[in-house]
């Protein structure tokens, strides 16, 4: 049918212009524009805005839009070498609108429901269409009235009405936008929010931020057994892992999900969403909960055996109260940012534990620190105090056991006061 619409077109213009000189230039016009308008009766995809089309029309509460945007943004990249990614897309169906926004990495849908009673969501007619994130959001932030009210008009414009202020801003066609490579639902891995958001902050801050070893700037997720899920993050100078056993059964995965997408999870679920499953495919990973979809890829390479750097066996321990522990490692970083090597020194002797830093430009710490239990040898080490603050911050126990073999060997930090699963390692700085 298409083919036959096509012949009898250029039939047509074959005709036309061998005519065209007979024709005065009314008649010209007259039929051109009747060419014009059977073109795009038979072919619309060609002209999104003809006649007969809807543009988007849809009213809802600029708060709730506002929250859904800078969500969304979290995707978004300030600086993206694909420009068409600097944008957020809108889809605006029968069931509600879909805010849509991705740097390459991270891609984020983000579904507000015409059922959601919070969003006053009035649906007039559908469409989808881009516009500059940053810039919109900023926008519509600024509109004075609870309500928005956004209407698309020709060549890809919207009009924004919010009391008496009525914005109009240019937008572009929505078939730019590079479509989100789909995941199979098959039978998703469900955790609880709360817990994959702590099992993050107990292992992502160890990964590393430099790429000359990408691998490392992720966080090892390995099921075992079905049900037995280990994480572990490393930088090659400290390393934090967690082990614990699932509810419920799943397929066994072994996979590495950049840590950075890891903590834009974690600020875009909040803690009201009770669960999220987990979809996998073969370089890309899926968290979904009702009405917000989180997809990153997944880094590509062998995740170095961590297992092997986990020491055994130990000559000193020492449990530590945690805040006290890490308030008198937050006072000596401060004179230990301003050494060469920006370490401290940690002196076990004789039952006291005690930190020195000496610089010679600033001054110097000398401070005992408090214990619970001091057992083994005594001993004299010095490390990064970044890292030790790191680790105390990422417990959840007011009480910290500290195991070490040597001044030269890595030391390790469990909870003394919970049966988690939980320990971090600590590498330490030799020095003079």
């Amino acid at each position: 049918n298409n083919l036959w619409i096509t012949f009898t077109l250029l039939s047509f213009l074959s005709t036309f212009f061998k005519q065209a000189q007979k024709l005065d230039m009314t008649c010209l016009k007259s039929v051109f524009h009747r060419f014009h308008r059977l073109y795009y009766y038979y072919y619309p995809s060609n002209n999104k805005k003809n006649k007969g089309e809807s543009m988007i029309h849809f009213s809802i509460n600029k708060n709730l839009f506002l929250q859904a945007l800078n969500t969304t943004k979290r995707a978004i990249g300030s600086k993206n070498a694909i420009p068409i990614l600097s944008t957020v897309k809108i889809d605006v169906t029968n069931e509600g609108v879909t805010l849509i926004g991705s740097n390459g990495q991270i891609s984020i849908e983000n579904f507000i429901s015409q059922k959601n009673e919070d969003a006053g969501l009035l649906i007039t007619s559908l469409g989808s269409i881009l516009l500059e994130a940053s810039f919109f959001i900023n926008v519509v932030s600024s509109l004075p009235d609870v309500t928005l009210d956004f209407k698309e008009i020709e060549q890809n414009q919207i009009v924004l009405t919010s009391g008496k202020s009525e914005i109009t801003l240019k937008g572009k066609d929505s078939e730019q936008y590079p479509r989100i490579q789909e995941i199979s639902a098959s039978t998703p891995l469900v955790l609880e929010t709360k817990l994959l958001k702590k099992i993050i902050n107990e292992t992502a801050f160890a990964a590393s931020t430099q790429e000359s070893r990408p691998i490392l700037t992720g966080v090892h997720f390995v099921l075992s057994q079905h049900k037995e899920l280990k994480t572990v993050a490393t930088d090659s100078h400290r390393l934090s892992q967690k082990k614990l056993t699932l509810e419920k059964n799943s397929d066994d995965f072994d996979v590495v999900i950049p840590s950075r997408s890891l903590r834009e999870f974690s600020a875009v679920f909040t803690d009201d969403i009770e669960t999220v499953e987990i979809f996998f495919a073969n370089n890309q990973i899926l968290f979904r909960s009702e009405n917000i979809s989180f997809y990153t890829r997944l880094l590509e390479g062998n995740y170095p055996d961590t297992d092997r750097l986990i020491p055994t066996d130990f000559n000193t321990t020492i449990t530590f109260d945690v805040v006290n522990l890490r308030q008198s490692m937050e006072r000596a970083r401060l004179l230990s940012s301003a050494t060469q090597n920006g370490t401290v020194k940690l002196e076990i002797k004789g039952g006291v534990v005690s930190a020195h830093v000496h610089s010679p430009e600033v001054g110097k710490v000398n401070e005992e620190i408090d214990t619970d239990q001091v057992t083994g040898e005594d001993l004299t080490i010095s490390f990064n105090p970044t890292y030790l603050i790191d680790s105390l911050k990422a417990l959840n126990s007011e009480k910290v056991t500290i195991s070490f073999i040597s001044a030269v060997r890595p030391f390790t930090l469990v909870p003394a006061d919970t049966d988690e699963d939980f320990m971090q390692l600590i590498t330490p700085v030799r020095t003079n």
